[in-house]
């Protein structure tokens, strides 16, 4: 077994499989069947990885470990995703695709720059590159036609095993520094207007970048915001959300959570918040994309699957409790969407 590096603890991160789950998978099915190094330790290739990642992805989507861990890449690779498609009974054998799942050719200049960057490990000019382009158009376009469609790409090259890890964190590492400085400089001089937002993850969801873009657009529609991080104990949210008066709390999510462990989190806060404070939802968790039987339906809560939700979330919100941005108290009260 060749490139045999990582560690169940960087598997786990990895993937957000557990150590426990690999174990079990490992005893029950035969696969991962990592090599041991000296000590005796669990050591896992690139080739475990990736058929790892594709099994998450999976998981998430509503397969059971009996039918797919067995499986080769190859006909995971086959299965279908989309709610409404089902699991098939035997996939045909696909032979996986080495190709750049986004060829270069396909995106907008600055993005293909921003991807050629990343690849050179260029960090500081992936860093200037994207601050050009911040001076020449603004946070909200950086954000929504650079920063979004480029986490798109570098998601889906790591799932299908075309970069590292490494060069995942270091491009996450210059997103958040590029938007922490625009935030920083967007707030010098203004007074912030409602609603306050608190923004933070739950425990078990590491995923803070969606949080950083959501903080950019709030901040662009002039709200007063407090992030929190990511993994704030449930209890810790409700206190913060008390102690700082906070009139929304928006969670991000992504598909790491197992669906379960989403729908108690946003349950268990939405029975313990007073009612006059709103819970956001977003990001692109399978469970809240959910529509008809399987929606998750709460009074108080709205999920904003899209950057574009965020404003007009803001303006409901608004609208609701008759306030307008740099009002100071509300012409009337009406309870909250």
């Amino acid at each position: 077994m060749t490139n045999s590096r990582h560690t169940i603890a960087d598997v786990e991160r990895d993937t957000g499989l557990s150590k426990d789950t690999l174990r079990v998978w490992e005893r029950r099915y035969g696969f991962p069947d990592p090599a041991r190094d000296a000590q005796g330790e669990r050591r896992y290739d690139d080739d475990h990885l990736l058929r790892l990642r594709h099994l998450r992805r999976l998981l998430d989507a509503g397969y059971r470990a009996g039918q797919i861990v067995p499986l080769p890449l190859h006909d995971l690779l086959a299965l279908p995703v989309a709610q409404d498609e089902g699991p098939p009974s035997r996939p045909e054998p696909v032979a996986p695709s080495r190709r750049d799942v986004h060829p270069v050719s396909q995106h907008p200049p600055h993005i293909a720059s921003w991807m050629a960057l990343l690849r050179q490990h260029d960090a500081r000019g992936l860093r200037s590159g994207m601050e050009q382009h911040l001076y020449a158009h603004g946070l909200g376009q950086l954000v929504r036609e650079g920063i979004a469609p480029m986490n798109v790409w570098v998601g889906q090259s790591w799932l299908a095993g075309q970069l590292a890890i490494f060069e995942e964190h270091l491009y996450a590492e210059v997103v958040q520094q590029v938007m922490r400085q625009a935030l920083s400089q967007l707030a010098t001089g203004r007074a912030p207007a409602p609603p306050r937002v608190l923004l933070t993850t739950v425990p078990g969801e590491p995923h803070g970048l969606g949080l950083l873009m959501a903080e950019c657009e709030l901040a662009l529609a002039g709200c007063d915001t407090l992030a929190l991080g990511v993994q704030t104990p449930l209890a810790e949210i409700v206190a913060a959300a008390r102690a700082c008066q906070a009139d929304v709390v928006a969670l991000g999510f992504s598909a790491v959570l197992n669906p379960r462990d989403v729908r108690a989190a946003l349950t268990q806060l939405r029975a313990v918040l007073p009612a006059e404070r709103v819970l956001w939802s977003g990001g692109q968790c399978p469970t809240l994309a959910a529509s008809g039987r399987g929606a998750l339906r709460l009074t108080g809560h709205r999920h904003l699957a899209r950057l574009d939700d965020i404003s007009m979330a803001v303006a409901h919100w608004r609208s609701s409790m008759g306030r307008e941005p740099g009002s100071t108290a509300p012409a009337a009260v009406s309870p909250a969407p």
